[in-house]
């Protein structure tokens, strides 16, 4: 080899790597053999931001991180610490007490769409599928253990310095633990259950590829359906501590169903399964449709009980329970495919013409079962919801896109890309008042004299 010659070798990308690349690239960046001092001209830029492509030259867009995912992400845990914190104040952005959406109930169901894309990218090439596996176990796990420490009733809250939960009391489900179950569901399929074929640019290929996904999706959706409307409600009954001074025994209240198919708060499939399966003792306690103007003097605000209040009033439900999580699923399914598109189709106008038929056609299915009587509803995650969520959220993520990674407005989005790239961070610590928790174990001579008081953060 003639002195000074520079030899470009290929490097095998790790399988969660999330930038894009190209299905006849193969699964390798391009970077210069050790001892190499001279970069080609057209590397002079950015000598890691290219790909190789069979000797053809490198393209830049190829291999960068797709900036896009981060904003849109980070935009989203944004708006979730707006809404909780802001919803007490403005009742019209807090979470729909039942049936209806508000900009909050869009929240989680955007993080849910941006788990699946991810999934989409991270599981592109995989050199082994059982290491896959078990990364995806793991980190579900760690999902489930985070969660169940900071929503399962270990941290008091605010003002309350202790910490310790009874076991027999314990919330099993939450935010965290959804999402894990969402992308655990969603990873195991991408990792098994697609086709070894590369598509073509034809949209039935595409879907040739992943048609057993789409076939689960389907089967997953008609499953909560039928146990949502078919399922019979029995008459059934819940436990609240007395209110009277020197009583330790708890107060019985009675709820009447006896019912089919019904989606009112007391009486649904998705709160009797988690009765059921979970235990009542085991569900959230502060249920969100105690805003409802038969459980509020101020609704849609939290407010006193009216003295005619139904008993189901101060029963636990929790809002990510079993039954419901099912449909978020598919929402995460649905983000996949999004994913998908970004993988196989490397011309921009394709890519946003694709989600963009995607995401109409799902709000306008979402918006057409609303109004033949199958409700937007958070609390039940209703087909109808599902659907008018991930059809926004697609329109939503095609125009951050757009603006992002096509025109390049880095600039008015950089805090927002950087929330998004430490999005599980951000909300564990602020929008699960962990921050708060820290600050407030400093103070002088007793806790009410803490740092977070003497701000006005906390009473």
């Amino acid at each position: 080899m003639a002195m000074g010659t520079c030899v470009y070798v290929p490097v095998k990308l790790e399988e969660d790597d999330q930038r894009v690349i190209r299905p006849d690239h193969g699964n390798h960046l391009l970077t210069m053999k050790e001892g190499c001092t001279r970069t080609p001209a057209f590397l002079e830029n950015d000598a890691k931001s290219f790909r190789v492509d069979q000797g053809r030259r490198p393209s830049f867009d190829m291999s960068r991180r797709l900036a896009s995912l981060d904003v849109f992400r980070g935009l989203t845990v944004v708006l979730m610490i707006i809404v909780d914190d802001a919803g007490g104040v403005l009742p019209a952005i807090n979470h729909s007490p039942w049936d209806g959406v508000t900009l909050a109930d869009f929240v989680f169901p955007f993080f849910l769409f941006m788990v699946g894309v991810s999934i989409g990218l991270a599981y592109k090439k995989l050199p082994s599928k059982l290491s896959a596996t078990r990364k995806a176990i793991f980190r579900a796990l760690k999902l489930v253990a985070i969660g169940l420490f900071v929503q399962g009733g270990f941290l008091h809250g605010v003002n309350d310095l202790s910490y310790g939960v009874d076991i027999n009391k314990i919330r099993w489900m939450g935010v965290l633990q959804r999402i894990a179950i969402t992308y655990l569901v969603t990873a195991l399929c991408e990792i098994w259950l697609k086709g070894e074929e590369d598509p073509t640019t034809e949209l039935v290929s595409l879907f040739s590829k992943y048609k057993i996904q789409w076939v689960l999706t389907f089967i997953i959706t008609t499953i909560y359906l039928a146990l949502l409307y078919g399922l019979y409600i029995p008459d059934w009954e819940f436990q609240v501590p007395s209110t009277v001074a020197n009583s330790s025994a708890p107060i019985t209240f009675s709820v009447k169903c006896s019912i089919r198919g019904d989606t009112s708060p007391a009486c649904n499939a998705v709160g009797m399964i988690d009765r059921k399966v979970l235990g009542i003792n085991h569900m959230y306690r502060r249920p969100i449709y105690i805003r409802t103007e038969q459980c509020s003097t101020k609704s849609p605000d939290y407010g006193p009980l009216p003295l005619d209040a139904p008993s189901w009033c101060q029963a636990p439900f929790d809002p990510e329970g079993l039954l419901s999580s099912m449909m978020a699923i598919v929402t995460t399914l649905i983000g996949l495919h999004f994913g998908h598109i970004i993988v196989h189709y490397k011309d921009h106008n394709v890519r946003v013409a694709r989600w963009s038929i995607t995401a109409s056609g799902l709000l306008i299915k979402g918006l057409i079962l609303n109004f033949s009587g199958i409700a937007l509803n958070k609390a039940l995650y209703s087909l109808s919801y599902t659907c008018v969520t991930a059809g926004v959220g697609g329109i939503l993520f095609a125009a951050v896109y757009l603006l992002v990674d096509v025109y390049e407005y880095r600039r008015p989005t950089i805090v927002l890309e950087w929330v998004g790239a430490h999005a599980l961070k951000i909300y564990v610590i602020v929008a699960c008042n962990i921050w708060l928790l820290i600050l407030q174990g400093f103070y002088s001579e007793e806790p009410g004299n803490n740092i977070m008081r003497l701000i006005g953060a906390t009473k």
